[in-house]
């Protein structure tokens, strides 16, 4: 790990002035901002992230979770995942995303773990996190030697022929369904960025991972308040039990008429994306058919029509089919 200065901001607009030295949000970055630092501070001792300068951003309030009066979910940038997998709004409305929380990591690191360092953690792929290896997204043109490599675990949605790492965030996943919005403050003002909109697929600049600028400072998240009556439920495939990336992994939300037809439904992917994977139109699909494997098969085919499966990860098609259907079926009997 090279040396670096670190800065603990005592307000918020301290820690985005600190910030806005960097010339760049993306990898490579100047300043970086510290929470929890269970992937930044990891990086760093890789080699992967190199900041000049550190910002603590943990003495400024940004750890409370409330319902709004508008009946939305307010989650501060710093709330650790214990504490929101465990909070009893949470628990009692949004269980999609309690049980993906729990299903990610080890107790110890969800201790310390926080709400936008999980969104904004990056991947595991084994190139990127490796400096003997070439890799687009830690040195843009270098290569993607995942593509004729290991990829087993890695993306078929989003990728390009720059990059085809897969998004590693559980949480992520979950709160798509919820409709998230992510709240940022930065040096030309506070902005809200809906959560379908805050990654941005490789393309040709892999490095660029979300709509972030330098100096941007994530203060909170917020979730839309549940329909009356709908249930939602978080499936994670992967190779074992505990502290495991997916393979595939599925939220999903439906909410039944009284004569038990579809009114509504949602759903996401993690383990299979560069990005958490939503697609509206397989949604729409849904509404007002029956419950059935039928009806939700269909769905996931429009969802996975773009697919593009490298050279040992194609079993992720009909695995994601199945783990959709599985899902929605857990909770619409």
């Amino acid at each position: 790990m090279q040396p670096f200065d670190l800065v603990r901001a005592p307000d918020r607009r301290t820690a985005v002035a600190e910030g806005a030295t960097s010339h760049t949000a993306q990898q490579g970055a100047s300043v970086r901002f510290l929470a929890g630092g269970t992937t930044l501070v990891d990086l760093m001792k890789l080699g992967v992230e190199r900041p000049g300068r550190v910002v603590d951003i943990n003495r400024l309030g940004l750890d409370d979770i409330h319902k709004q009066a508008n009946g939305d979910l307010f989650i501060g940038a710093t709330a650790r995942n214990s504490d929101l997998a465990h909070h009893p709004l949470v628990r009692g409305s949004y269980s999609a995303l309690s049980q993906a929380i729990l299903a990610g990591a080890s107790t110890q690191l969800r201790n310390a773990a926080t709400t936008a360092g999980n969104l904004l953690q990056r991947t595991r792929c084994m190139y990127f996190r490796d400096l003997a290896s070439a890799c687009n997204k830690r040195a843009p043109g270098s290569g993607c030697p995942a593509i004729a490599g290991t990829n087993r675990m890695l993306a078929i949605l989003g990728t390009s022929e720059a990059c085809i790492a897969t998004n590693p965030s559980d949480m992520a996943v979950a709160m798509m369904v919820y409709d998230a919005v992510v709240h940022v403050q930065g040096v030309a003002g506070d902005r809200q960025v809906p959560l379908v909109d805050f990654y941005v697929l490789p393309g040709e600049r892999p490095d660029i991972e979300n709509v972030l600028e330098a100096g941007d400072l994530v203060t909170h998240v917020t979730l839309s308040s549940p329909s009356t009556g709908e249930r939602s439920t978080y499936l994670k495939l992967r190779d074992r039990a505990s502290y495991e990336f997916a393979l595939i992994s599925a939220a999903v939300a439906i909410r039944l008429t009284n004569d038990g037809a579809i009114a509504s439904a949602r759903f996401a992917l993690g383990g299979i994306g560069t990005r958490p994977w939503r697609v509206t139109e397989a949604e729409r699909e849904l509404v007002g058919q029956a419950p059935s494997d039928k009806a939700f098969r269909d769905a996931a085919e429009i969802c996975l029509e773009e697919a593009r499966p490298q050279s040992q990860n194609g079993f992720k098609i009909e695995l994601a089919r199945r783990c959709i259907v599985h899902a929605f079926k857990q909770i619409s009997q």
